[in-house]
């Protein structure tokens, strides 16, 4: 057997190790959606012969008539061709090649397993809502970034939108201004977790999701270049912003010993800032840099969504809420 017959059988393998029997999603549909994934993705080269009807019904243990039919709508969607006398093989041209949108696929399809599972569903009802919703389209989202600032708030919206789907609106508010007017019709809102209770009794219609935060970037270099005899004082204008905070400082800068935490109105805030060498004052609290005495140093600790979280907590939470929408429209 020749290696290219080898590579191959190895490929047909792969695609029939994919059939799912015990799936409510038919046979057929299984099979000619992992043939046109094989083809699609090169697993199935141009010109490669596929096994005969009967040959793929009997490694499959299916009816020969199930492959015939299948075979037939690849045929006439130009994926294969019938030689007579010769077998049928991949048609001339039919792999799109595209590895790039193929790994987005595989990406998407991770993440659909990912958000089903936390639904409770299995893979074969999943699949099951895949082969019914051809057609079918899922309305965009309505989301708000809830935050204390309106510039930090901002950015963190900006960091999120290109992460959502195309059509889903993200508007941004902060608290104040939420409690004297609340918006209506949201679909999500989105919170730092010092929020989150907050947001919780404002919106209890709502789905109310975490937004796991970090130093920016340009923070996190400040805090890696302090000195390390440095005595820095981080001052909050929020006092259950003080423990994230210092938290972020410790990760960031390690080899700096000599960390304190200032609230803004706590007994001993103005003394521990006037004996500080760096003030790293949190978002909102700029104006503490007005009193600093020559050869105080100080910079702001601005935050930005984690990306990791982003991707693994955050945007399977939002689909599943997309998900469960749609399925209240269908019902």
């Amino acid at each position: 057997m020749s290696e290219k017959q080898a590579q191959l059988d190895r490929s047909l393998e792969r695609l029939a190790e994919a059939i799912d029997r015990a799936s409510s999603v038919s046979v057929s549909v299984q099979l000619r959606g992992a043939l046109e994934f094989g083809i699609a993705s090169g697993e199935l080269p141009a010109g490669a012969r596929l096994p005969s009807v009967r040959v793929m019904a009997a490694r499959l243990g299916i009816s020969p008539v199930t492959v015939s039919t299948v075979y037939a709508a690849l045929q006439d969607a130009g994926h294969i061709e019938g030689r007579v006398g010769s077998g049928t093989f991949v048609a001339p041209g039919a792999s799109v090649g595209n590895a790039a949108h193929l790994r987005k696929l595989d990406d998407l399809i991770g993440e659909l397993l990912a958000v089903g599972r936390q639904c409770g569903f299995s893979a074969a009802d999943i699949a099951t809502r895949v082969a019914s919703a051809q057609g079918r389209s899922r309305r965009p989202l309505r989301l708000l970034m809830l935050g204390n600032f309106h510039d930090a708030t901002e950015a963190y919206a900006a960091a999120l939108r290109p992460k959502l789907r195309d059509g889903d609106e993200m508007s941004v508010a902060v608290l104040s201004e939420v409690r004297a007017a609340l918006p209506q019709g949201i679909d999500v809102v989105l919170a730092p977790r010092t929020l989150l209770s907050a947001a919780r009794d404002l919106f209890p219609q709502a789905e109310v999701c975490g937004l796991t935060l970090i130093p920016d970037e340009a923070t996190r270099v400040a805090l890696a270049s302090l000195p390390s005899d440095a005595r820095v004082v981080g001052y909050s204008y929020f006092p259950e912003f003080v423990t994230i905070m210092k938290a972020g400082i410790r990760r960031f800068a390690p080899h700096v010993a000599d960390v304190s935490m200032a609230v803004r109105g706590e007994p001993g805030a103005e003394a521990l800032i006037a004996a500080a060498s760096v003030l790293v004052f949190a978002t909102g609290a700029e104006y503490v840099q007005a009193d600093l005495a020559p050869g105080q140093a100080a910079f702001e600790y601005r935050h930005t969504p984690d990306n990791q979280s982003v991707k693994a907590e955050l945007l399977p939470a939002i689909e599943a809420v997309r998900l469960r929408l749609g399925t209240q429209k269908e019902t």
